[in-house]
């Protein structure tokens, strides 16, 4: 017996449990995220620290 595929966005039936609870939809952060930028300052420094001191 095969089955057709089905798209959950496109399913005319589910099961009644499911009906009732609701979707998780996952939220958007706003603010921006400055993180890799602090990061890359952080190692760029600290390479060229480490590399000065070896020099000197």
């Amino acid at each position: 017996m095969q089955r057709q595929l089905v798209i959950e966005g496109y399913a005319p039936r589910r099961h009644p449990f499911r009906r009732h609870v609701r979707r998780a939809v996952a939220q958007q952060r706003k603010l921006r995220d400055d993180s890799d930028v602090k990061l890359f300052a952080l190692s760029f420094t600290a390479f060229f620290v480490c590399f000065f001191t070896f020099i000197a």
